[in-house]
């Protein structure tokens, strides 16, 4: 995190593609591209992990905000555990020279280098972003300084990776938004302004050439929330289809900045799969129609036994929608549940760990659900306002 649509009716939707998808156990090798379609691409991304509150710092580097420096053993005991894709949030404005260039500083971009590998190594997704850049103004004042910005930022990392597999993929923002804490999905100026950031960053990244071409990549809503404006109001870069467009879903949001401390009922269950409904119909009819859930999951205070049972049937239900979802850990006592500072690291909360890989295994198919059309039942909207907790707890 520092991190978290269409008013419409739709007779039916189908997000996953019809078919299975058997993947070449060597096709993460270096610089291979595979034939894949984005609903299988997304689909074969199943539960992610986030390396939160570590690269994506604003001040001391990697280490700067209380987290151990990133290592091999610990991207094996996530793959171990049977995580899938990894997201290595990343903020740069601190690691960059002065205008015009705006160089980043070779040894921060090779640690990232270093750590895509950990990932890669091991056969995951890697994910890589910008994340609490400064450049992101959403306004038009400030939209032909920070877009250029934004695109010299991108040419550099993306020329770094231009040879890399599919299996690394690269997500042009985090949550940007007007303004501080505003999750609400923004003003139609505001997310007129964030689609030419957007337009601007994919430009930049297919410009590299390479295998960056073809590379999927992922874009952001307003704030990333899955609010029907947000999305309904997200424009895909060229109408490219190998972006993803990428949502993050705190829900309910009372389990992870809110009071709920239980969860689990049948009205519970029911609520959370009209919600992924109607976030699965509004992605469906972007582009390609494929989205990733980016960050998500719960907190310390909530009963155990509910935070499993939400973290099984919500990675469950959302993949089961063609919508990967990617756990939100900081590294400490609220949302992490991989200690980082063990040696070997162990896990804070094995049985959550295992119940998103549950969830996963348990998902319906490729191509096996259908989404239903919109009905008239109110649906819990994905807009809740999200307080920011700060860089010691729980910083998105």
């Amino acid at each position: 995190m520092k991190s978290t649509v269409l008013g419409r009716s739709i007779i039916s939707s189908t997000i996953i593609l019809l078919g299975s998808c058997v993947l070449d156990a060597q096709s993460n090798a270096p610089g291979v591209m595979r034939d894949i379609t984005p609903k299988q691409f997304v689909y074969d991304m199943k539960v992610g992990w986030n390396l939160g509150n570590t690269f994506d710092s604003t001040t001391g580097g990697e280490t700067g905000w209380g987290n151990p420096k990133t290592t091999q053993a610990m991207i094996d005991a996530l793959k171990e555990m049977g995580f899938k894709t990894i997201r290595i949030p990343v903020t740069w404005q601190s690691q960059l020279g002065p205008a015009p260039d705006y160089t980043i500083k070779k040894e921060f971009l090779d640690r990232v280098e270093e750590v895509v590998n950990y990932v890669l190594k091991d056969g995951m997704y890697a994910i890589v972003n910008t994340h609490h850049d400064g450049w992101v103004r959403l306004n038009e004042a400030g939209e032909a300084a920070g877009t250029n910005e934004a695109a010299k930022v991108w040419s550099q990392i993306a020329t770094r990776f231009k040879d890399y597999s599919d299996y690394l993929i690269l997500e042009t923002f985090n949550e940007p938004k007007g303004a501080q804490n505003q999750y609400s999905g923004g003003n139609p100026e505001q997310r007129a302004v964030l689609n030419a950031y957007n337009l601007a960053s994919v430009n930049a990244i297919r410009a590299t050439g390479g295998n960056n071409a073809k590379r999927f990549i992922m874009c952001p809503t307003h704030a990333a929330t899955p609010s029907d404006a947000a999305i309904k109001d997200l424009i895909i870069p060229n109408n490219d289809p190998h972006v993803i467009v990428s949502i993050h879903t705190y829900y309910p949001g009372g389990l992870s900045f809110g009071n709920q401390n239980s969860w689990g009922t049948d009205a519970d269950k029911a609520a959370m799969r009209r919600e992924l409904d109607r976030e699965a119909r509004d992605v469906a009819e972007k582009g390609s129609g494929v989205g990733v859930i980016g960050e998500w999951g719960s907190v310390r205070r909530v009963d155990l036994a509910s935070r499993v049972a939400h973290a099984e049937y919500y990675e469950e239900q959302a993949l089961s929608r063609g919508m990967p979802t990617i756990w939100w850990d900081n590294g400490g006592g609220d949302f992490g549940i991989l200690n980082r500072r063990a040696t070997p690291p162990t896990w804070t909360w094995p049985t959550i760990a295992q119940a998103l890989v549950k969830g996963a295994s348990n998902a319906t198919p490729l191509g096996a659900y259908t989404v239903p059309p919109a009905g008239n039942t109110p649906v819990p909207r994905g807009d809740t306002q999200y307080p920011n907790s700060g860089p010691t707890g729980g910083t998105r």
